[in-house]
C-alpha cells in the first residue's frame, strides 16, 4: 500500500513539475510580445494557459484519488492538501500571463525606458515560479523562503517602472495610455510575483504544518 502511495506522490510531483514548466513559459512568452507582437506567440501564449487549466484538473483529480484511495497520516495529508491549494494559485499564474499577452499585443509605438524592468521583472517571476515548485519536490525548507525573501525583488523593480513610467507622461502626455497599458503588465507581474510566494507558503507548511509568512 505505502509502495503505490509513494508511486502516486512521485507522479504528483512530476506533475506539477509540468504545470511549472508551462507557467514558466507562459510568463516568457507573454513578456516577449512586448518586443515582438506576433499572432502566434499569442496563440501559443493563450494555448499554454488552457494547458494550465487542464493540468490543474488532471492534479486536482490525482490529489482527490491519493485522499480517497490511501487515506494519508498527517504529513502525507499536509502535502497533498498544499499541492491543491498550490495548483490554484499556478493556474492564477496562466490567467494573468494571458493578459499580459493581451495588452501586449495592442500596445503601440516604439520600446520605452520601462520595458528594459519589465524584462527584468518576468526572468524575476520566473525564477520565482521554478525555485517553489522546486521546492515542493525537493521538500527544501531554504529554497521555499529563499522564494519568499525575493519577492522583495519584484516589488523594488515594479516601484521603479512605475517611477519611469511617471516621468514618460510627464515628460510628453501623448506617452499616457502607452505607459498605463505597461503599468498594468507590470501589475499583473508583481501580482505573479505574490503567486509564487504563496505557493512556497504552502511549501512551508507542507512541511512543518505552520503557516509561517514570516522570513527573516
Amino acid at each position: 500500500m505505502r509502495n503505490r502511495f509513494d508511486r502516486q506522490l512521485l507522479k504528483l510531483n512530476e506533475e506539477l513539475i509540468t504545470m511549472g514548466a508551462l507557467c514558466e513559459d507562459v510568463i516568457a512568452g507573454a513578456v516577449k510580445l512586448l518586443s515582438d507582437a506576433n499572432t502566434e506567440t499569442a496563440e501559443t501564449v493563450l494555448a499554454k494557459d488552457s494547458e494550465i487549466d487542464q493540468k490543474e484538473r488532471e492534479i486536482e483529480s490525482l490529489c482527490m484519488k491519493i485522499l480517497l484511495q490511501q487515506q494519508p497520516v498527517a504529513k502525507d495529508l499536509r502535502t497533498v492538501s498544499s499541492a491543491l491549494k498550490m495548483i490554484s494559485d499556478m493556474e492564477r499564474i496562466g490567467d494573468q500571463a494571458a493578459d499580459i499577452a493581451e495588452i501586449s499585443m495592442h500596445i503601440e509605438g516604439d520600446s520605452v525606458p520601462g520595458q528594459v524592468h519589465i524584462h527584468d521583472m518576468a526572468v524575476a517571476v520566473i525564477k520565482m515560479v521554478t525555485d517553489s515548485v522546486d521546492s515542493f519536490v525537493k521538500k527544501d525548507l531554504s529554497l521555499a523562503h529563499s522564494v519568499m525573501k525575493y519577492d522583495d525583488v519584484v516589488d523594488d523593480l515594479f516601484i521603479k517602472v512605475r517611477r519611469e513610467l511617471i516621468q514618460m507622461i510627464n515628460a510628453d502626455e501623448q506617452n499616457g495610455e502607452r505607459c498605463l497599458d505597461l503599468l498594468m503588465i507590470t501589475k499583473y507581474l508583481e501580482r505573479i510575483g505574490d503567486h509564487a510566494t504563496n505557493v512556497a507558503e504552502w511549501v512551508v507548511y507542507s512541511i512543518t504544518g505552520a503557516h509561517d509568512t514570516e522570513v527573516e
